[in-house]
């Protein structure tokens, strides 16, 4: 583990992404790689994957090298260093492992207090009845009370099985590292890889999570073109087209009126980005 890679860093904070179970339509892995290519991020650290990984599940990668060699590519969990002009960000990204969830935890929770964060930021993603056409809502939740009052995060309240997200969340949490989970709620009937206007949502909600802009490159063209092709496509079918319309219906009756507290926040991000 390259320690000396991870301190010392500029009001570090980190990012964690599995791409899988908890990965709806590629949202949250797709917001980690973003931040990952936007700001060059360099691999400090890998998890050895022989140990977490079935290979029949997770396969590895053949591709060709500038000059026509063939090259294997393992599944692996990497971690990466990322320059952004407020902090420096560590993103951690990966398949979901197979084996060994607990051991795998202990690990990489080992290697991110190497970074001193004063938070982690565990993304994740989800299906629901939330229609493509509304605004993508983004949930935060924490274990740590003096998160949820510093961020206006909740406690989560759900029981049932869950990712590893879950697993690094509480494995944080444990070790007494500020730990705050962020959820996309994507609209099941286009459940398909990549929903850019969900990757945007999250990446706007990590923006006042770090204090400052993620440049985004043409991410907002993309979810605009997102939302047209899925509109393109429910009009082709008026079933469809009858089911979001209800969808819509109900998302209208309970969406409340946003808030004083919501409207500074979009215009203290409004700035952010001028200024950027």
């Amino acid at each position: 583990m390259p320690e000396a890679d991870l301190r010392n860093l500029r009001d570090p904070m980190v990012v964690v992404a599995f791409s899988g179970w908890s990965d709806a339509a590629q949202a949250a892995s797709d917001a980690a790689d973003h931040i990952v290519s936007l700001y060059s991020g360099t691999v400090v650290a890998r998890v050895e994957p022989d140990d977490y990984y079935d290979f029949q599940s997770s396969r590895p990668l053949v591709s060709l090298d500038d000059d026509g060699e063939r090259v294997l590519s393992w599944p692996t969990t990497e971690v990466l260093l990322c320059h952004l002009p407020m902090r420096d960000v560590v993103v951690v990204r990966g398949p979901e492992p197979n084996f060994r969830w607990p051991s795998f935890a202990a690990t990489l929770s080992a290697i991110i207090a190497v970074a001193e964060p004063q938070l982690v930021m565990v993304l994740g993603a989800l299906l629901t009845e939330n229609p493509h056409s509304r605004p993508v809502p983004v949930s935060l939740s924490s274990s740590d009370v003096t998160v949820r009052e510093q961020l206006g995060a909740e406690r989560s309240n759900y029981e049932g099985p869950t990712g590893m997200q879950g697993v690094i969340a509480h494995a944080c949490h444990q070790a007494g590292i500020p730990t705050i989970s962020v959820w996309a709620a994507c609209p099941h009937y286009v459940a398909n890889p990549p929903n850019p206007k969900a990757t945007l949502a999250i990446l706007s909600t990590l923006e006042d999570l770090l204090g400052g802009p993620i440049d985004l490159g043409d991410l907002a063209a993309r979810a605009e073109m997102w939302e047209r092709s899925v509109d393109d496509l429910a009009s082709d079918d008026p079933d469809v087209a009858e089911y979001i319309s209800n969808l819509e219906s109900v998302s209208d009756a309970r969406e409340p009126e946003p808030s004083g507290d919501a409207i500074a926040a979009e215009f203290q991000r409004y700035l952010r980005r001028r200024d950027h």
